[in-house]
């Protein structure tokens, strides 16, 4: 069989797209031991290239990459990649939101559920031989009104989840029309924030998006509310939200990414965390996690099975 094309494996993802490609035909190799510079030296051989999160393809990586005619993103967000650039070389760019919105639907239903239910205190005094029943007394989801901002794949999985709660579920997309369906209602902005009682959030990093979660967004909401955010950490403005934590207009959060997070997600940015963290950690109406949202045994499978679904059946 002839070679289709060389693809380089920038970061490591499922071995399962390195397989498929490899048996239709591609020469595929793993590359992600090298640092940035050791790839600008090598990409120029490749004609695909498969990233996650943390190789930024910039204007710079892109000049490096002169046979270049893909990009796969294994996972939704595309923001390290210079998108206009490879639309001007006419370079596709392909991601994999299918593979993890699953695992993010259920992350969120897991995170808000133990807020409302004091789960993670409760396990806390449970095991420092403490019984506080009252003060762990919960709240139950039924007859809420779930506020979903960005209704893509992630937005649509975690409404399919909630109808079972008994919630009402709402959407605003400034992008998307016509997408109610049995499981959510189209708003416009002033429903939204007028009906809300759960804000989620579920939208990409983009320059309108960066700190939309702000006290002016915040203050619109005409109920006080709590949020969820397993989207981007900077969609938050974290100062502003543990503003409206400690002032009562958020009632509580569930965050499973950060404003203070590197682009590869796997540490924080800063050796000195600044004090807005401190209060974010110190209070007990926060729920936190590592970025794990997507982060499953399964979705780390079907990040990669869908990637090599795009591909061979574009490349065939």
């Amino acid at each position: 069989m002839a070679v289709k094309g060389k693809v380089i494996f920038i970061d490591s993802v499922h071995p399962i797209l390195f397989e498929r490609l490899e048996f239709e035909g591609y020469e595929c190799h793993w590359k992600n031991d090298l640092d940035r510079e050791s790839v600008l030296k090598i990409i120029g051989d490749y004609e695909g290239a498969v990233i996650r999160s943390k190789f930024k393809f910039d204007k710079k990586v892109f000049d490096a990459a002169s046979q270049l005619k893909w990009i796969a993103r294994s996972g939704a967000g595309m923001e390290n990649i210079d998108l206009e650039t490879a639309k001007n070389r006419k370079i596709t760019c392909y991601n994999s939101p299918e593979g993890n919105r699953d695992a993010v639907a259920e992350h969120a239903i897991g995170m808000l559920l133990s807020l409302f239910n004091n789960i993670i205190i409760g396990d806390q005094e449970v095991r420092k031989g403490e019984w506080n029943r009252e003060k762990n007394r919960g709240i139950e989801l039924k007859g809420k009104t779930v506020g979903i901002l960005g209704y893509g794949f992630m937005g649509e999985a975690f409404s399919q989840r909630l109808i079972g709660f008994g919630v009402n579920c709402i959407a605003y997309d400034k992008y998307k029309k016509d997408y109610a369906n049995e499981f959510v209602k189209e708003v416009n902005l002033n429903e939204f924030f007028r009906e809300t009682d759960i804000l989620s959030v579920h939208l990409p990093l983009t320059d309108e998006t960066h700190f939309i979660v702000n006290r002016e967004f915040i203050s619109k909401f005409s109920k006080p509310i709590y949020i969820i955010n397993t989207a981007r950490g900077k969609n938050i403005k974290t100062e502003e939200l543990i503003n409206a934590v400690e002032n009562g207009k958020v009632l509580g959060a569930c965050l499973d990414v950060l404003e203070y997070e590197s682009i590869s997600f796997e540490k924080l940015s800063n050796s000195e965390l600044p004090n807005t963290f401190n209060r974010l950690i110190n209070s007990k109406k926060v729920i936190l996690s590592p970025h794990v949202a997507g982060w499953t045994k399964e979705s780390y499978f079907k990040l990669s099975n869908s990637l090599a679904d795009k591909i061979l059946s574009a490349k065939n």
